[in-house]
């Protein structure tokens, strides 16, 4: 391990199926000299990146919660979705979550969400983990946005021989019609049993690409109504979009509102 890397890898160990590690199970896991990850250890220790929690184990570190302050207070996108993500979870009237998200790496990263208190369904989506490039209104939602250059990069070409390269192609048809019609829907995609409606969300000069989602229940969910949720998810993204186009002084960091009920 060197530079970076060194930290990274350690710090990338700590999930939800494995939060504490011991000195002796990370140079396991990553095939290093025990002396180089005590050293690494004790650096992450000293910021603070790390803490120890039970004898001779640690755990990710108090550091962590600073910055993810620091992002909610300072990403303009988020900071100027807090209201508008509340006030959509209000207006849906049916059990859903309303979802912000945009491109993290080879996935799409779930940045902002809110379920009406009372109405909360069991999704995939939420705040910080990613999830898949070419699945969910979401993450198609997103990938229609990107320039030529950049979406050929993340997807394999589509005249590829055999079934992936019928996927792709299918892909690209879908995100061609998203752009046009400007939304897209889902079906059970990510989710079973859930619908994705997703607008999109973006800013050129701050180098946003994003979409704001609402997820809900496929059962009862009349034609009628779903016309009302992807009016509701654009009028929502486009005031979004809108409010990214002001000055960045119009809207001074500010603590995220408080969850409505």
């Amino acid at each position: 391990m060197s530079g970076l890397d060194r930290y990274l890898d350690i710090v990338n160990l700590f999930d939800e199926t494995k939060s504490n590690w011991t000195i002796s199970e990370i140079a396991f896991s990553l095939d290093v000299p025990t002396s180089t990850v005590y050293r690494t250890v004790r650096e992450l220790l000293v910021a603070e990146m790390l803490e120890q929690s039970t004898e001779a184990h640690y755990r990710l570190g108090a550091a962590f919660i600073e910055f993810d302050r620091r992002v909610r207070r300072t990403d303009s996108l988020i900071r100027l979705s807090d209201d508008i993500l509340h006030d959509v979870a209000m207006q849906v009237q049916i059990p859903c979550a309303v979802v912000l998200a945009r491109l993290y790496g080879d996935t799409v990263m779930c940045v902002a969400d809110t379920r009406p208190r009372g109405g909360d369904i069991r999704t995939s989506y939420e705040r910080g983990r990613p999830q898949p490039l070419m699945r969910g209104a979401t993450s198609k939602m997103i990938l229609a946005q990107l320039p030529s250059r950049r979406l050929n990069r993340l997807l394999v070409p589509s005249d590829s021989p055999g079934p992936a390269g019928s996927t792709i192609l299918s892909l690209r048809k879908e995100l061609a019609m998203a752009r046009r019609v400007g939304y897209v829907i889902t079906r059970g995609e990510v989710d079973p049993g859930l619908v994705g409606i997703a607008a999109p969300v973006a800013n050129a000069e701050q180098a946003i690409v994003a979409s704001l989602s609402l997820i809900v229940p496929a059962s009862g969910l009349t034609d009628v109504a779903e016309h009302r949720l992807i009016l509701l998810a654009t009028m929502a993204a486009n005031l979004l979009a809108e409010r990214l186009k002001l000055p960045e002084k119009a809207h001074p960091p500010r603590e995220p509102a408080a969850a409505k009920g």
